[in-house]
């Protein structure tokens, strides 16, 4: 019997692994005073998948964008590009825009945007996929 409920526990363990801590921010290299999440998590997705974690942030005297790309689709895609940015309300293209090769977080370079409405900015580049989305404006 004992056997038998270890087996069940690892069971739920190894699930409640498979759908927690999906998209958890690590703490901003170029803010060591912190930083807070503003708005809700964006989700780029290909066809039902979820495959990265969008999110606008603020901190010190800046905002920021930053994506995560989750495991499950990183498993499957040794080469990508990802891109983080700040689209300030108007301009044409993200402010902050940085880019990086087949990592898994990538944090945008801070804007001096906290007076003017933005969003979180993130996509993905790969041979077969090619999305992002922002987060909602936050003025």
């Amino acid at each position: 019997m004992q056997k038998k409920i270890g087996a069940v526990v690892l069971a739920a363990a190894a699930l409640a692994v498979t759908f927690t801590g999906t998209a958890q921010a690590e703490t901003n290299p170029s803010c060591s005073t912190g930083v807070s999440q503003i708005g809700a998590t964006k989700y780029i997705k290909s066809g039902s998948r979820t495959i990265a974690s969008v999110k606008q942030f603020v901190g010190c005297n800046k905002n920021w964008g930053y994506i995560y790309v989750w495991d499950s689709w990183r498993a499957d895609h040794k080469r990508y590009s990802i891109f983080a940015g700040v689209q300030v309300r108007g301009a044409e293209f993200p402010s902050g825009y940085t880019r990086a090769e087949n990592k898994q977080a990538l944090w945008s370079e801070g804007t001096k945007t906290l007076d003017k409405c933005t969003k979180g900015y993130g996509s993905i580049q790969a041979e077969n996929y090619g999305g992002g989305v922002e987060t909602e404006e936050r003025c």
